[in-house]
């Protein structure tokens, strides 16, 4: 029996000592198997879940427990899930969204906070925390100049420990970089992998846009950037192999958009490429009505999809189930493949965010580019 129906069932109408107890007994929100039972208490007209899971309703209904301020829902959710949510209250006409405050576990992106609910069987991988008996590598900040921008630009790049002048190392290019570091633990998830062993010492250069809807949308001047001035001038300062295999990209969301369409307008450049939750629409979509130039992605991938060109060897592609991009992902995979490409796909019970893309990079990173051991992690 759950234990909201366990309270319901030991007293017929809760009173505040009841309703006090349960509270303070349980964590928020419940989880029971794969049951969760999100949990409120305030005075207020309406409670509802505001979740981040395409295909299913996106405000979900509390119910009140008669005569007292505790309000609860309960679900179904799939082992391993990992869910981010809000709660909509209403108090009056006014209507507004808040954190759960019996929920300390949140998470955070570009955008603010969010919740987060645990399902039953999910576990932060513990290569994403910081780990002390793992040498640190370190962030230092070099300056490309860009005849295509007109301008100077400056740019973080993680160097690993006791990186050496004299060896040459795999340089691979982050688009929202800098995102990857606040949001997805980038630079702990590199340490620690690196003194695992699990992938061989990397150079990442952490390029952020200041604006990705113009540069991460298909944009030939910002690939011409990455391409012709960004990576030679990365490749002249510092220790890489300056060849195709030496090379990858990485990028989520419009950044994995980025990542193919640079590597699409140069290949040959490029060995690996990581596409994490790509904006890879396609077909009459209406996905442009978001933001105009939307459009051209649109029709880069169905160019794409129409002519498959190979444009790296190794390509792995990660996916929530919980987005709405998980078909446009899916749908991407035979025409990478068609193209002569090796292809890894991996999908997680997720949605789009900074803490999936995190949790996914072991097993794209040592898939390509294996450590000394020359193992894969899942």
């Amino acid at each position: 029996m759950l234990a909201i129906h366990r309270l319901l069932e030991a007293h017929d109408a809760p009173d505040a000592a009841a309703v006090d107890a349960f509270v303070t007994q349980h964590l928020s929100p419940i989880v029971e198997d794969s049951t969760v039972t999100f949990v409120f208490r305030g005075d207020v007209a309406d409670v509802r879940l505001r979740h981040f899971i395409a295909g299913f309703p996106a405000k979900q209904p509390f119910r009140r427990v008669d005569g007292t301020e505790l309000w609860f829902l309960t679900m179904e959710v799939p082992p391993g899930s990992r869910l981010e949510y809000k709660l909509e209250i209403r108090q009056g006409s006014r209507r507004r969204l808040i954190l759960d405050p019996l929920n300390e576990h949140v998470a955070r992106d570009p955008f603010g906070t969010n919740s987060v609910c645990y399902a039953a069987g999910y576990e932060r991988p513990a290569w994403t925390l910081e780990d002390e008996d793992a040498r640190p590598g370190t962030l230092d900040t070099l300056r490309v100049q860009s005849g295509v921008l007109g301008t100077d630009v400056e740019l973080q790049v993680y160097m690993p420990a006791r990186l050496r002048r004299s060896r040459l190392y795999h340089l691979v290019i982050a688009f929202d970089g800098e995102d990857y570091l606040r949001y997805s633990s980038l630079k702990s998830v590199l340490d620690n992998l690196i003194h695992r062993y699990e992938i061989p010492p990397l150079i990442v250069a952490l390029s952020q846009s200041p604006d990705r809807f113009t540069d991460y949308t298909a944009s030939v001047d910002y690939a011409r950037f990455v391409a012709e001035d960004l990576l030679p001038g990365l490749e002249t300062q510092l220790p890489t192999r300056a060849t195709r295999m030496g090379r990858g990209l990485m990028g989520a969301s419009l950044g994995a958009v980025a990542a193919l369409w640079t590597a699409y307008r140069y290949p040959g450049t490029f060995g690996s490429l990581l596409l994490q939750s790509g904006s890879f629409r396609f077909n009459d979509t209406g996905y442009e009505e978001h933001h105009p130039a939307l459009g051209k992605v649109v029709d880069f991938v169905n160019a794409y999809r129409e002519s498959p060109v190979r444009v790296a060897e190794h390509v792995s592609v990660t996916c929530g189930r919980y987005e709405s991009l998980i078909l446009d992902n899916r749908a991407l995979l035979p025409h990478l493949q068609r193209a002569g490409m090796r292809v890894q796909y991996r999908e997680a019970r997720d949605g789009h965010s900074w803490e999936n893309w995190r949790d996914r990079l072991r097993t794209s990173l040592s898939w390509l580019f294996p450590g000394p051991l020359g193992l894969v992690y899942e």
